[in-house]
């Protein structure tokens, strides 16, 4: 009787032991899956900063260009 009171308590135990691995791998899963969105976000927002900048930048660019040659043009025309 004894022994098989045992092999009882070595059976259960066993068994929560599996299920606190599975809860375990599917804990580190779920926080996988959270870093990997977080880590896309990051760069999603981080390109897009840099578009913008990179599209200030080429608005002012293109000011200055067109203001300079409307000035050489009408100094050309007007001299």
């Amino acid at each position: 009787m004894r022994m098989r009171q045992e092999l009882a308590d070595i059976e259960s135990a066993f068994t929560e032991q599996i299920e606190q691995e599975r809860e375990a791998t599917a804990r580190a899963r779920r926080e996988a899956v959270v870093r990997t969105r977080r880590r896309e976000t990051e760069r999603v927002n981080k390109q897009g900063t840099m578009r913008f900048w990179l599209l200030v930048l080429t608005l002012l660019a293109t000011a200055i260009v067109v203001t300079i040659a409307m000035f050489e043009t009408l100094y050309y025309v007007m001299g």
